[in-house]
């Protein structure tokens, strides 16, 4: 039997959009559609042409098209509900999914975005419960732990604490080998949080961040690097030290440290950070490592070691300075940034539901000098904003004696 003409049409679009090439796919779905306008599943496709190439409204039609011509799945309305909350008709779109998932209840990905959809909404409660659904289907699912650990935070700090608290605490049992899970729902629950942010969840959580790092930095007016750096600027720097970039992340801190360094070293727990490090150009080594091994492992390597927002993933900070002052050559210099605590709170350290550790100056001070530093700066400064609000941090400067 002879392929309809409108069916062959079809297939030529369907194998130029698995290819990437949507727009070449578009016209031949339109001419597939005038020859037969029943076919639901060239509709539905059509429809994924039309979204990749920004014509939304065209790319809804489109959807609606192949659910009333008989594709009543799961997977019409998935698609119809994404299109419409990208262009930005909410109510709609949570209509779309709801129909999804009434049809396909075991479809992660459609809990997952309507769980985006609501926390754009600010119904951060749903936005936890659906991104739960996600996650008892794909348990494993990096992102949407990350999703429900952000609109937790976002619950807690709009005045819903204990709604927050008892959704963590359920992550937590439901989730207890994930990384998020176990520092972020412990931190929001107020349970007993670790003596430092767990190695997983450092890797994860900036994994999953480093493609936008910097621009997210850079919208909160991030100043720890510079702030860093104006710590070093009394002295000329003679580009003949030994120079350790201690949680390089992306590399935000190399500008400032090139020009001491006769060898700059970066050495971080991501991966993901360290392939935009490395795309600087001004590392002469780069190592995914845990920093507090890697610093003892190293001992009298360095000069200068600059650790900007690192300590802040650690509460308790003997052995981190104990072993940055064992990397220290004699005379060797440590700066760090870590967020500050007011001492009023009665503390020396505690995390706050974003994850963080924050540390009271006079712990700080103490901390050094257990750890045999000698401290020459501990400098209020903001180091960024969030929500709006400053942060403010505590820029240290501290020195291992040249005897």
């Amino acid at each position: 039997m002879a392929v309809p003409p409108a069916v062959k049409l079809s297939r030529q679009a369907d194998a130029l959009a698995a290819a990437g090439n949507a727009a070449g796919a578009e016209p031949l779905y339109a001419r597939a559609l005038a020859a037969d306008p029943t076919l639901a599943g060239t509709h539905n496709n059509h429809g994924n042409a039309l979204r990749v190439l920004g014509r939304l409204e065209e790319a809804a039609a489109a959807y609606r098209a192949a659910v009333f011509h008989g594709l009543h799945e799961g997977m019409a309305h998935y698609n119809l509900g994404s299109v419409l909350r990208q262009a930005e008709r909410p109510v709609e779109a949570e209509a779309a999914f709801r129909q999804a998932l009434a049809l396909r209840p075991d479809h992660a990905e459609a809990w997952n975005n309507c769980g985006n959809l609501l926390r754009d909404l600010g119904r951060f409660g749903g936005a936890a419960v659906d991104y739960r659904r996600a996650l008892g289907l794909r348990p494993d699912w990096a992102d949407a732990h990350d999703n429900l650990g952000a609109v937790l935070y976002l619950l807690h700090e709009q005045g819903g604490e204990e709604d927050a608290a008892a959704l963590a605490r359920l992550w937590r049992r439901d989730h207890p080998d994930n990384p998020l899970a176990r520092h972020i729902g412990a931190a929001i629950a107020g349970e007993e949080a670790d003596p430092r942010a767990p190695d997983d969840y450092v890797r994860q959580t900036f994994d999953l961040f480093a493609d936008e790092f910097d621009r997210k930095l850079a919208e909160l007016d991030y100043r720890a690097p510079a702030l860093l750096a104006g710590l070093l600027s009394d002295e000329e720097p003679a580009g003949d030290l030994d120079v350790l970039d201690a949680g390089c992340g992306t590399g935000l801190c190399a500008p400032a440290l090139r020009p001491y360094a006769r060898r700059l070293v970066g050495v971080d727990l991501s991966e993901g950070m360290l392939s935009r490090a490395r795309a600087r150009g001004l590392y002469d080594g780069l190592h995914e490592a845990e920093l507090v091994g890697f610093l003892t492992a190293h001992r009298l390597a360095f000069d200068l070691i600059m650790a900007a927002d690192v300590f802040c993933y650690f509460g308790i900070l003997d052995d981190a300075l104990a072993a940055a002052c064992t990397a220290l050559r004699p005379g060797g210099r440590l700066a760090f940034t870590v967020e500050a605590l007011d001492n009023a709170d009665g503390r020396p350290h505690r995390v706050a539901t974003h994850g963080r550790y924050a540390h009271a100056d006079s712990y700080i001070r103490t901390a050094v000098a257990n750890a045999g530093l000698v401290l020459w700066r501990c400098n209020h400064d903001r180091l960024r904003f969030e929500s709006g609000e400053p942060v403010t941090g505590l820029v240290v400067l501290a020195e291992r004696p040249a005897f």
